[in-house]
């Protein structure tokens, strides 16, 4: 995971930079990290992230119909919405929702190519929650065991 998180900073870094020319000669934004953002290269310091609340992570977590959809983003990444609906006995819209919630909270990046629009990872939010969450409690674990053996 360790050197996933730096290729997929590049890979994000650079489409957003291809795109924010694209964006001025097509009048609109062609990649989006969640309803309200801006291109990534307005954001500071050149961070892929903006400021999200881990609320909407766990919320977006919480769904198991949520979790599927990113499951099968990360078996294979850039999946339409017709792709990631097969399999599901939900409505294109409904598919669409859950994809809606999950860009809010940064878990998704879209990309738009052509007249589809590509669906892709985004494992920093989840990577923070575990460094925030489980990471504290387990260094804790690890001291408490090394204390015990000594």
């Amino acid at each position: 995971m360790a050197g996933l998180v730096p290729a997929i900073h590049e890979l994000l870094t650079s489409i957003a930079r291809h795109n924010v020319d694209a964006r001025h000669k097509l009048g609109h934004d062609s990649v989006r990290f969640s309803r309200s953002s801006a291109s990534l290269d307005r954001q500071p310091k050149g961070c892929i992230l903006e400021f999200m609340s881990m609320d909407a992570v766990f919320k977006a977590l919480a769904d198991p119909v949520r979790r599927q959809l990113l499951d099968r983003l990360q078996a294979r990444n850039g999946q339409t919405l017709n792709e990631l609906c097969q399999g599901h006995g939900m409505t294109r819209q409904a598919v669409t929702k859950h994809l809606g919630i999950l860009e809010a909270a940064n878990l998704v990046a879209t990309q738009k190519r052509g007249r589809e629009k590509l669906h892709f990872l985004n494992p920093v939010p989840i990577q923070e929650i575990a460094d925030r969450w489980i990471g504290k409690y387990e260094r804790t674990r690890l001291r408490a065991l090394s204390d015990l053996k000594a």
